[in-house]
């Protein structure tokens, strides 16, 4: 089965409006129809909508890094599906590590985020990953079957057709500690894997993208893995240059 890859830039609190044009021109000079993988950037809230207009008409599709499930209502500094659909953005980050660890994300609010989103029409990124305290107390493939399946709860195989999971180690970021290929790789296929289980042959099609701190330097190897289908970028899709460096490994 072939996977196109996807190279997505989550820039966190990142950039404002004016700090971001000359980095959305930077992209756009170096991604063109010809360009292998499917780009993404995730502009923070305020920087969407100028950013879905300066990338309109080209290959760069726009994000956004969260969504709440309810339509409308009192729920202060919250954005509906709804909201995001309007911009226009086509695909929206949900459960992001940072999100589970700050702001008390859990598997049951990435569930209704998740589903929400589908039903809007929006691509969602899914994310998942153990702690460094799990993954040193052997608890990785636990944390990330609990995630996954809280994550997936009541969605069929029909809901979950343009999913996209987004493997976080975050044991691995920041910390000192390194997850090599390899070990990439391996819980890559146990994601598949599970997802094999859930919704059979569909598993083939769905893209699993490594969230963890994917460079120029280590693009290549990691996108080689059988299992890898892209990446979903932090620090380094802040700069344009080697944001498209990871494009041309892919």
């Amino acid at each position: 089965m072939s996977r196109r890859i996807l190279i997505a830039g989550n820039w966190k609190m990142n950039k404002t409006v004016g700090e971001a044009m000359p980095l959305l021109e930077g992209l756009k000079a170096g991604v063109n129809a010809a360009t292998a993988a499917e780009v993404v950037v995730c502009p923070p809230f305020t920087t969407l909508a100028a950013a879905a207009e300066a990338c309109a008409g080209t290959p760069i599709q726009v994000g956004a890094q969260n969504v709440h499930w309810a339509e409308s209502g009192a729920f202060t500094a919250e954005i509906s599906a709804a909201m995001l659909r309007e911009i226009p953005v086509s695909h929206v980050i949900v459960g992001h590590s940072e999100r589970r660890q700050y702001f008390a994300e859990t598997d049951d609010t990435v569930n209704r985020r998740l589903t929400a989103a589908i039903a809007a029409g929006l691509t969602p990124i899914v994310c998942i990953g153990e702690t460094l305290d799990e993954r040193d107390a052997g608890e990785t493939e636990s944390v990330v079957t609990r995630q996954l399946e809280g994550a997936l709860a009541g969605l069929s195989a029909a809901q979950s057709a343009n999913l996209i999971i987004a493997y976080e180690p975050v044991w691995a970021i920041g910390t000192g500690r390194t997850a090599t290929p390899e070990q990439a790789q391996e819980i890559h296929a146990l994601i598949r894997n599970l997802l094999r289980q859930r919704y059979a042959s569909l598993a083939d099609d769905l893209r699993i993208l490594y969230g963890g701190s994917m460079k120029p330097a280590n693009a290549a190897e990691l996108l080689r893995q059988p299992d890898i289908d892209g990446g979903l970028i932090g620090g380094a899709s802040l700069k344009a240059d080697d944001f498209l460096a990871i494009l041309s490994c892919a």
